[in-house]
């Protein structure tokens, strides 16, 4: 039986000052879990029912719980077997812009759009994303179940994007509503791809950054695209 402090302490972990104080977050359910027990992040501890132990019953971190304390300490309404507090990843460099493209996102606010985004990226091969200070929290829960995985693989830094792409030496796209189509974009190896706030776009102050303004013709009536779809239609034309 879990402790009333345990309890507590695993439940704070949906708070981001707590994630962010203890240097921890949730992972839940079986696929998710055993990814990042494959993946050589360290996993600090696992709660699990009895049918998930029995098949991980090397794990010595493993602690077994029924399925009422599993639902209380769960983020989610149906919990899945299987929730693991993770030690958050460590970015001891910068990214490095050349011979590859990166993402900067302007002001995401959604877990599952940011999740998506990072699952997007994964799948074009793209392994880092430049967030706004403002964007959502890479360890919500929302974000990391998202991801599906994918989080292990992406790597993502905060940061003051204004004084950041100051500083940035490859060429700078951005996702506009007047650009050049991106039917006839030229395929790229470097840049920086950037996607705005999901109903106001990229910022005033980002703007003079961009040096390719691209856009994805419309014709239907639909006054925009979801900040993840865009990401996905624009990347499938501009990674080489």
């Amino acid at each position: 039986m879990l402790s009333k402090n345990e309890i507590k302490y695993i439940q704070s972990l949906s708070h981001k000052k707590t994630r962010d104080t203890e240097g921890m977050f949730i992972a839940e359910g079986p696929k998710q879990v055993n990814d990042f027990l494959n993946s050589g992040i360290v996993v600090k501890k696992i709660y699990a029912v009895a049918d998930w132990i029995t098949t991980h019953d090397h794990l010595k971190n493993a602690i077994t719980v029924q399925e009422a304390e599993l639902k209380r300490i769960s983020t989610q309404s149906t919990p899945n077997q299987v929730l693991a507090i993770v030690e958050k990843k460590k970015l001891s460099t910068e990214p490095s812009l050349k011979n590859k493209i990166t993402l900067v996102l302007d002001g995401i606010q959604d877990p599952g759009n940011l999740g998506t985004v990072i699952r997007i990226a994964d799948w074009f091969g793209i392994d880092q994303i430049v967030a706004s200070t403002d964007t959502a929290d890479l360890y919500n829960s929302k974000v990391v179940q998202s991801t599906m995985g994918s989080i292990i693989r992406v790597n993502v830094w905060y940061k003051d994007l204004e004084i950041w792409l100051s500083k940035a030496n490859v060429p700078v796209y951005g996702a506009l509503l007047n650009g050049t189509s991106i039917y006839n974009l030229k395929r790229i190896e470097e840049g920086l791809l950037v996607i705005g706030n999901e109903a106001k776009g990229i910022r005033e102050n980002i703007l003079p950054f961009i040096q390719h303004a691209v856009t994805i013709p419309k014709k239907g009536a639909a006054e925009s695209l979801n900040a993840a779809v865009a990401t996905g239609i624009i990347l499938s034309h501009l990674v080489k």
